[in-house]
């Protein structure tokens, strides 16, 4: 009776993990419908937002139609100099600078491919100057290079990613960086696939940082950042839950200042797109 009684056991709780299994939700973000905040004044709160918010922050769009005048980024550190600030990986040049923010985030992907037995990267190009971009565009060309003001790289939030066993489009570290870079905030930002809406050619080496949520609604969506600026334009307010917290995300158009509503218990962060739109993404 004890045996039978311990087998039954055994099975339910067998059948208990199998249901879990088969109702686990493996999407990366769970989408919610915004909440109607015209009737609960007393739970919101102003906001100032002003123009030059739509040239700033972490999301902004620069290519060929949309440039900048400077950096976003005022922690840009030469890494040959200051290797305490890096993980583990190579330097392709002693000159590669990259912002101590940035740096530290991509250390963390490092460290996550590192466990996945992905370890021979190394930095290629980090930040560019306005100088240096200008004095690349003028050696390379239009073929190899952007002018400089229309390239990521001069915003501190983009680096180039090398392999030390070979091109990074045939390489693990290549491979793994396409599978990956969005659960750390990075994101691939010329893909095979999507060259002509970044009208950029396929770059695997090449990385951006957005931050989360929106790297993974990126992933998700199978945007570029082109496309994923668009869809706010259009949705106006999108709703997720990523890695258990749940992010509320809200585009403004901004040819003047404004003021906009926001929940009084949330935190934020303001991002412009550099087109028009601010981008305010909320959460606890």
């Amino acid at each position: 009776m004890k045996k039978s009684i311990k087998l039954l056991f055994v099975i339910a709780i067998a059948i208990i993990l199998a249901i879990l299994w088969f109702n686990r939700n493996d999407d990366p973000v769970i989408y919610k419908s915004p909440v109607n905040e015209e009737k609960q004044v007393e739970n919101v709160k102003s906001l100032k937002i002003d123009v030059a918010d739509v040239h700033k922050g972490e999301l902004l769009l620069v290519n060929k139609e949309h440039g900048i005048k400077e950096s976003i980024k005022t922690d840009i550190k030469n890494l040959f100099d200051n290797q305490d600030l890096m993980g583990d990986y190579g330097l392709l040049s002693t000159d590669i600078e990259l912002s101590k923010e940035i740096t530290n985030y991509f250390n963390e992907m490092i460290a996550g491919a590192k466990k996945d037995g992905v370890d021979d990267f190394l930095i290629s190009s980090g930040f560019r100057s306005f100088e240096e971009q200008t004095k690349l565009y003028k050696e390379k060309g239009e073929d190899y290079a952007l002018p400089g003001g229309f390239s990521e790289h001069q915003l501190g939030l983009a680096l180039d990613v090398g392999s030390a066993e070979g091109s990074m489009a045939e390489s693990e570290e290549g491979k793994w960086i396409a599978e990956n870079a969005w659960r750390y905030g990075f994101v691939l930002r010329y893909p095979q696939d999507k060259t002509d809406i970044t009208g950029i050619q396929y770059e695997p080496w090449h990385i951006r940082y957005v931050g989360k949520p929106h790297s993974v609604i990126m992933q998700d969506k199978n945007f570029v950042l082109e496309e994923y600026l668009d869809y706010l334009r259009k949705k106006e307010q999108i709703i997720g839950v990523v890695d258990g917290k749940e992010y509320d995300i809200r585009y403004y158009k901004v040819d003047k200042t404004r003021t906009v509503k926001i929940p009084k218990d949330y935190n934020y962060t303001i991002s412009g797109d550099n087109i028009g739109g601010v981008i305010i993404t909320l959460y606890k």
